[in-house]
């Protein structure tokens, strides 16, 4: 509960936090994936209901991802599961959700810097006030 609970105030789903703490409990990797990606298939439906109601939901894009995702998914369930039986070890699913994890963590923080920095040389408002302003 607490993992969920965090990993929606930081608007992650709870699935990053939840499958790693599966694993720490012992649970084995096949389940830990299934369970932290089916929690957050909730959060992740709630915005798209969410982004719908708004107006704000571009149908094409989406469903280009979604055929996009299913081929992947499928692509991506035969290698795992080639690459464990040939293997023989499950873990492989831990170094792939590590894996997963890294490159979100760097590509998030590489757009992040990038518009920032793009920000910053234009000169566009930031969202940031004077800390030391004194308003009265």
């Amino acid at each position: 509960m607490v993992a969920g609970l965090v990993g929606g105030l930081l608007g992650i789903g709870g699935g990053f936090i939840m499958g790693p703490l599966f694993l720490e409990l012992g649970i084995p990797p096949q389940v830990a994936s299934a369970t932290a990606t089916f929690g957050m298939t909730f959060s992740s439906s709630m915005s798209v209901v969410e982004f719908y109601l708004l107006n704000r939901f571009p149908v094409p894009y989406a469903l280009y991802f979604i055929v996009v995702a299913l081929i992947a998914a499928f692509i991506g369930q035969y290698i795992i599961t080639k690459l464990i039986t040939i293997t023989g070890r499950a873990s492989l699913i831990i170094f792939v959700l590590a894996f997963t994890i890294f490159v979100s963590a760097l590509s998030l923080g590489g757009v992040g810097l990038s518009d920032m920095i793009g920000k910053i040389e234009h000169g566009e408002y930031m969202g940031f006030e004077n800390l030391c302003k004194y308003n009265a």
